[in-house]
């Protein structure tokens, strides 16, 4: 909110604020991997709307993501890289597969028919293939690499505006100071305690 140059809601995406979404873990994949695809049903098919995951930093205006997104029906970082580890964060196991975190951040085009049929019938049912390979979109437009910028995995990126902590945010022992970590911090500090 504080980079923003207009009115932002914020909708957490919580499967007990969700009745409608059913799915559960399913081939390692989380809950949470799947209900990201709500955004667009959360925000009444209305507009533009951006998910982004929660271990994010954003250094920039937010509304600069909406100058990619255009006619397409959503928008973003088309990443091309295979994680260098084959562990992530509390030793969990890391996943490489086509298009790899190109869900961790969209600009959805809500106007878009391909965007509508986004349902909580069709997010509950839909192969993680179907969803996170944008099966489902006609077209896919692109956001540059410095609005998600995956620390750890590419290389220090002064400029860049998204920063995503995929390996691990810098609150957990291990992950303090790694690229970005004061910045995040400082954030931390202003919004726990925001005036």
């Amino acid at each position: 909110m504080r980079h923003s140059s207009g009115p932002v809601e914020f909708i957490p995406i919580n499967r007990r604020n969700i009745p409608e979404f059913t799915r559960g873990m399913e081939d390692g994949s989380t809950e949470f991997s799947f209900s990201r695809f709500l955004t667009p049903y959360l925000s009444g098919y209305k507009g533009h709307s951006v998910f982004m995951d929660c271990d994010m930093l954003v250094r920039c205006d937010i509304y600069e993501l909406l100058d990619y997104v255009g006619f397409n029906d959503v928008a973003v970082v088309k990443h091309d890289y295979t994680p260098k580890d084959s562990d992530k964060f509390l030793g969990n196991k890391q996943h490489a597969y086509p298009k790899k975190n190109w869900s961790s951040l969209m600009v959805f085009n809500n106007w878009r028919q391909p965007v509508k049929r986004l349902t909580p019938e069709v997010v509950n049912t839909a192969s993680g293939k179907y969803l996170h390979q944008f099966e489902w979109a006609q077209r896919v437009g692109e956001i540059p690499r410095s609005y998600n910028h995956l620390v750890g995995e590419y290389p220090e990126h002064p400029g860049a505006r998204i920063i995503h902590y995929t390996l691990g945010t810098p609150c957990f022992k291990g992950y303090e100071n790694q690229e970005w970590s004061k910045e995040w911090f400082q954030e931390m500090e202003r919004m726990l305690h925001a005036d």
